[in-house]
């Protein structure tokens, strides 16, 4: 399967978007300064056209705090129980958090907070599957493949924006 591809400047650095007219495949995060060469690496094939308009203005309203859920569609891929902590996760609503154990138990298997940790760590969906969202049992923020800063940039970008917020 041939994809697209493009960079996203985003508040977080550079993000690397991977999909096709199906949806999204992929979101990384890039870590080296030297891979933050926007124009570089940026293909998109005149049949994914439409869709990489949709995932541009859909990363540009939710960072700018005006997108509270992603309608672009996803391309999961990974085990069915994977896909079920996913789908789990995407129930998450803006600017609130949920602990492992809490979706362990909400995907009818409440012992398996550690694998739920597992599955968030193999999302290949970052920000659009909202596995930053997911909090330690003790409150704390913990693991996080983009990195714990950027964890806490993003929820404190959902409270941020949340409506129910007053700000005084």
């Amino acid at each position: 399967m041939k994809y697209s591809c493009f960079k996203y400047p985003s508040p977080l650095g550079i993000l690397t978007v991977v999909f096709t007219k199906r949806g999204i495949h992929r979101i990384t995060f890039s870590n080296n300064a030297k891979n933050n060469n926007i124009s570089k690496d940026i293909y998109i094939r005149e049949s994914d056209h439409l869709i990489y308009k949709k995932i541009f203005c859909e990363l540009n309203k939710y960072f700018t705090g005006k997108l509270r859920e992603f309608e672009v569609p996803v391309v999961l891929e990974g085990t069915k129980f994977q896909k079920s902590v996913w789908q789990e996760l995407i129930k998450v609503p803006y600017g609130e958090s949920m602990t492992y154990g809490e979706i362990a138990k909400a995907i009818g298997s409440p012992k398996a907070a550690r694998a739920v940790g597992n599955a968030n760590n193999k999302n290949k969906l970052p920000i659009i599957i909202p596995c930053h969202r997911i909090i330690g049992s003790s409150g704390n923020l913990t693991g996080y493949a983009g990195g714990l800063d950027r964890k806490k940039w993003l929820i404190n970008h959902e409270k941020k924006y949340r409506k129910d917020v007053v700000y005084g």
